[in-house]
C-alpha cells in the first residue's frame, strides 16, 4: 500500500467529479509522501492505517462525500508530521488543514513532548468536534480497536481502552442521532468493543 496508484484506488472516486478526482490523486500523493517511513507500532507501514479508515468509511459506514474520504486518508497526517501543513495546505486549503488541525493533539501540532494536562487537553478538544471530523475519528478507534492485540505494548493498550470508554463510546452514542454514518459508527464501534472485551475474557 506503499504507492500513490494503490491508495488512489481506496478513495474509490471513479465516480467523482473530476475536480474531486484531481483533488483525490492530490491527496493520495500527499499521503504516500507524508507517511512514508513510519512504522505503526504493530510493525507495519504507517499508511495502512489511514487507508483502512477510508476504507471503513466507504464500506462500512456508507461515507461517498469526496472530502470526507480525503480527511479519512490525511487524518493523522499532523500527528506524524506537523511540519507538512504548509504543504497540505497549498495543495487543499486552509480550511482542510483547519480540519486537520482539530483532529490533532496539541503537543504534536506544536513539537513538543506530551505532559500529564495534554490527556485532559485531548479529551477536551474531542468533545468539540464537528460532525465529520468525529465520523473519521470514530472509523480510526474502529480500526485501532481491530489492530489493538497486535500492539506489543500492554500500557499502550490499557490507554486506548481507557481513552474509548471514558471519551469516544459516550461520545459516539450522542451522537448517533445526528446522521446515519453516526449511528452506523455508533453501533460498529460499540459491537467491535464487545467483542475485544470477549477475546480478552476468553483469554
Amino acid at each position: 500500500m506503499a504507492n500513490t496508484p494503490a491508495v488512489t484506488d481506496e478513495l474509490g472516486f471513479e465516480d467523482w467529479p473530476e475536480l474531486d478526482r484531481e483533488r483525490g490523486r492530490h491527496a493520495s500523493s500527499l499521503a504516500t509522501t507524508i507517511y512514508a517511513g513510519h512504522v505503526r507500532d504493530q510493525g507495519t507501514p504507517y499508511i495502512n492505517h489511514p487507508v483502512r479508515v477510508v476504507t471503513i468509511l466507504r464500506n462500512e459506514l456508507g461515507v461517498t462525500d469526496p472530502d470526507l474520504l480525503t480527511l479519512g486518508l490525511l487524518h493523522d497526517a499532523l500527528e506524524i508530521s506537523p511540519s507538512a501543513e504548509p504543504l497540505i495546505e497549498s495543495g487543499l486549503g486552509g480550511a482542510f488543514v483547519q480540519q486537520l488541525r482539530s483532529m490533532t493533539p496539541d503537543h504534536r501540532l506544536e513539537r513538543r513532548p506530551k505532559q500529564p494536562q495534554d490527556a485532559d487537553a485531548w479529551h477536551s478538544k474531542i468533545l468539540t468536534l464537528g460532525p465529520d471530523e468525529l465520523l473519521v475519528r470514530l472509523a480510526d478507534r474502529i480500526d485501532n480497536l481491530r489492530d489493538l492485540r497486535h500492539s506489543p505494548d500492554p500500557a499502550r493498550r490499557a490507554r486506548f481502552l481507557d481513552s474509548l470508554t471514558r471519551t469516544y463510546l459516550p461520545l459516539a452514542a450522542r451522537s448517533r442521532d445526528v446522521s446515519a454514518p453516526l449511528r452506523a459508527a455508533y453501533e460498529l464501534l460499540t459491537t467491535e468493543h464487545q467483542r475485544h472485551a470477549e477475546a480478552e475474557t476468553a483469554t
